[in-house]
Order: structure tokens, then C-alpha cells, then sequence
């Protein structure tokens, strides 16, 4: 984007992305996981399968996953999510975790949010 001093200008470009965030809230199924330890750790655990049973990512129908640390709120697209996981499968960071162990996820680096 060229950079515009112009206010009018900027204004026109707030409002189109207000508007898409306005779509998103209206029409959008969105999935909100509240991590209470992301900031600490710099990573958020994404489940895929629990009880050997795909589950979490795997099963979704949310159009967009949110991220809560704190006070701040992270929205990423549900493909693009899955897409990021997917490079981690099979590495150190395709972990087990939830209650007891018995899920499976990806210890996903937060900066892969954005």
C-alpha cells in the first residue's frame, strides 16, 4: 500500500476492513480458545485428535479460530490455521497434552498466528 497523508483516504481503507470484520462477526462460525499459559511459553497447543478420535482442528466448522491472551484477541483463518499445522506433523512439535495425556496436538509458536 503507497503511503497517503491524505485522512479521507485513510478513512475509506479503516472502514472497508471494519466492514470485513463486521462480515466475520455476523456470518462467521468462530472457534475461541483461551490460553491461559501462550504468553508465558510463546507457543498455543492446537488439538487435532483426543481418545483416537479426530477432534479440535480436525473436526471444526469454525471459519476462524481466536486466539485470547490476556486482554488481546487473535483471529486467524480456520485453512490458514490448519495450514500451518500441518507443516508441524511428525516433528517435536506434534506433541501429546489435555487431560491425562490423551490428546494430540501441535505446539503451535505464537508468531505463526500472523
Amino acid at each position: 500500500m503507497n503511503y497517503n497523508n491524505d485522512f479521507k483516504y485513510d478513512l475509506k481503507v479503516g472502514q472497508v476492513k471494519e466492514q470485513e470484520l463486521g462480515k466475520i462477526f455476523t456470518n462467521a462460525k468462530i472457534e475461541v480458545k483461551y490460553d491461559l499459559q501462550g504468553l508465558t511459553t510463546g507457543n498455543v497447543f492446537v488439538e487435532y485428535e483426543s481418545r483416537n478420535k479426530p477432534s479440535g482442528l480436525s473436526t471444526t466448522e469454525a471459519n476462524y479460530y481466536c486466539f485470547v491472551f490476556g486482554d488481546t484477541w487473535h483471529l486467524i483463518k480456520t485453512d490458514l490455521l490448519k495450514q500451518r499445522c500441518r507443516e508441524l506433523i511428525n516433528t517435536r512439535r506434534d506433541i501429546r497434552g489435555g487431560d491425562m495425556n490423551t490428546s494430540k496436538g501441535i505446539l503451535l509458536p505464537i508468531n505463526k498466528l500472523f
